[in-house]
C-alpha cells in the first residue's frame, strides 16, 4: 500500500501515476465521495457541495484517460451534468492512445426520463450512449436516438453484466462509474467493480446513507492500494484481487 501526505496549499502532483489504468485489460472504476457520517450529498442535494479543490483534481484525473463515464439517470437529473470534454492539452494524447477525443458519457435509464435538450447530450465532444430497455416509451426512445447512440436490453431491470459487455464490444473498456448509489450497488452485486476510488471528507454533514436495496450475503472484498491525505481529506484507492 502506498501512503502519501500532501501539505495544505500544495497541488497534488503525479496523479497520472497514482491513477494509471492497467494495460491490456478491461477495468471498471467507481468514484464516490462520503463524509464521516456517510452522507453522499450536501444540503442542496448535490455532491459537489461536499467537495474541495483537491477532490476535484482527483476527479478530473480519474476521468482523464477513461473511455467512458458511466452514470445513472437519477444522477444526471440531480447533478446537472455539464458537457463532457477532455482538457485541451489532452486531446491529441488521447487520440494517440486510441481513446477518442474525450470520454463517452454513458447513461443508464430504463424509463428514459432525461433532459434530452440539455447541453450534456447536445454539446459533449463524443456522442453519448444510452443504455435502456426495449420496453422504454417509444416517444422517449425517439428523443434519445436523436442525440445519442442507444443500447436496448431485454427487461425493465437492466442487467449490468449485459451493458458492461455491450460497452466493451464498442471498445469502451476503461470505465469510470460516477454513481448514483443504486447503479453502484448493481455493479457491486454483479462483481463488476475492479477499483473503488473513495474520497472521505473530514466533515459531519447529516443526511445519512441512501438505501439501495437489501444487503448482499456475500460482500465483495477489495484491498487498499493507496491513500493520499490532504488537510484531513483522504483519497483512497481500493482494488480487487492481487
Amino acid at each position: 500500500m502506498e501512503i502519501r501526505t500532501a501539505q495544505i496549499g500544495e497541488p497534488l502532483e503525479d496523479l497520472e501515476d497514482w491513477y494509471a489504468w492497467p494495460e491490456g485489460r478491461a477495468w471498471l472504476r467507481c468514484m464516490m465521495l462520503t463524509t464521516l457520517d456517510g452522507a453522499a450529498r450536501g444540503a442542496d442535494g448535490l455532491s459537489g457541495s461536499l467537495s474541495c479543490p483537491a477532490d476535484e483534481q482527483v476527479f478530473a484525473e480519474v476521468r482523464r484517460f477513461a473511455h467512458a463515464i458511466l452514470v445513472g439517470a437519477g444522477t444526471i437529473r440531480a447533478e446537472g451534468y455539464q458537457p463532457v470534454h477532455a482538457r485541451s492539452g489532452d486531446v491529441d494524447l488521447r487520440v494517440r492512445l486510441g481513446l477518442g477525443k474525450a470520454p463517452v458519457l454513458v447513461v443508464v435509464s430504463a424509463s428514459l426520463d432525461l433532459p434530452w435538450h440539455s447541453a450534456v447530450f447536445r454539446e459533449s465532444t463524443m456522442r453519448p450512449v444510452i443504455v435502456t430497455s426495449v420496453a422504454a416509451p417509444v416517444e422517449r426512445l425517439s428523443m434519445a436516438s436523436d442525440c445519442c447512440d442507444v443500447i436496448s436490453l431485454e427487461g425493465s431491470l437492466l442487467d449490468p453484466v449485459q451493458f458492461v459487455s455491450a460497452l466493451a464490444y464498442k471498445g469502451l473498456t476503461r470505465i469510470v462509474c460516477e454513481g448514483g448509489p443504486h447503479l453502484l450497488a448493481q455493479l457491486s452485486e454483479a462483481r463488476l467493480i475492479d477499483e473503488a476510488d473513495i474520497t472521505i471528507a473530514p466533515t459531519l454533514a447529516g443526511g445519512g446513507q441512501v438505501p439501495t436495496g437489501p444487503a448482499t450475503a456475500d460482500p465483495a472484498h477489495l484491498r487498499l492500494a493507496s491513500i493520499i491525505e490532504r488537510d484531513g481529506w483522504l483519497f483512497t484507492r481500493y482494488v480487487r484481487g492481487g
